[in-house]
């Protein structure tokens, strides 16, 4: 199943600015909406700045007026009309991703698709707020979006086998590898990905080794391309912080967060997207 000649992405911060340009990329005409004129406008941003670093750098030979002519930005659900899929890429906060998934979907035409960019929520649970669960799945695509080569396509219980084909697809089309995953908490990649990072944080405050050393470690000990602490800087601080206490919660005292993760995110120091966590990236 092809792209969706129109998709849209809920949310135009990092994520969703890095999803709307790699399905622009790959052909389709795409609506980003946000909250208000002033996340639209940054969002606008964005997705421009990401296109026009892509032409610079030759990985598409469409001129960049051409590129950012079809992609268009709002601040009204209803701009999703006419969408094939819509991929939702707000906050990691349930209540807040199950209301927003139930107002795009109420904005779709029946058998559009709808996707969420969840790390670690549950996709039956979300799935369970929505009346056409059959076409809605997990698409969690990786920070930054167009360096990555990898998305996970989470299935919840209701997802068809033809949506779970069709993700498979898309994600393919983008140029990218699609893994399969039956829902479960912290899917495969979060899950393996925190626990590694929570260690590691775990060794710092215990004075094992500097976070560049233990970062240093996996780079050349185990080939990660980048070790799990610059990655929660990344990822920031806070996400990180969230997606463990769920983990916690579901999986168990091994996703018990140290108490050096909790007093950084006290104090402010989220990672890059602040200029200090782990490491200064002032």
């Amino acid at each position: 199943m092809p792209i969706p000649n129109r998709v849209g992405v809920l949310g135009g911060g990092r994520m969703g600015a890095g999803i709307a340009h790699a399905f622009r990329l790959a052909g389709a005409e795409v609506v980003v909406v946000e909250r208000d004129e002033a996340a639209a406008a940054a969002g606008r941003e964005r997705v421009e700045s990401a296109l026009a670093r892509s032409v610079e750098r030759g990985s598409t030979a469409e001129p960049l007026d051409a590129l950012t002519s079809r992609v268009s930005v709002a601040t009204d659900y209803a701009a999703f009309a006419g969408c094939g899929l819509v991929i939702e890429a707000v906050p990691e906060d349930f209540d807040l991703k199950a209301a927003a998934l139930k107002r795009v979907e109420a904005e779709l035409q029946a058998g559009a698709w709808l996707a969420t960019n969840t790390s670690s929520l549950s996709v039956n649970a979300l799935a369970a707020q929505l009346a056409r669960p059959a076409e809605f799945c997990g698409l969690h695509f990786f920070n930054p979006v167009p360096a990555s080569t990898l998305i996970e396509v989470v299935l919840g219980t209701a997802t068809s086998p033809d949506t779970a084909s069709a993700a498979a697809e898309w994600v393919t089309d983008l140029g990218k590898t699609p893994i399969v995953v039956n829902d479960a908490p912290g899917f495969a990649s979060s899950r393996l990905g925190v626990v590694i990072a929570l260690e590691a944080m775990r060794m710092v405050e215990e004075g094992v080794a500097s976070a560049a050393d233990i970062d240093t470690a996996m780079v050349l000990g185990y080939k990660h391309p980048v070790g799990p602490l610059r990655t929660t800087d990344l990822v920031g601080l806070d996400v990180r912080l969230g997606i463990a206490e769920y983990l916690e919660s579901t999986l168990g005292s091994r996703f018990t967060p140290p108490a050096i993760l909790r007093e950084k995110v006290a104090r402010g120091e989220l990672g890059r997207k602040t200029g200090k966590g782990f490491f200064d990236w002032s």
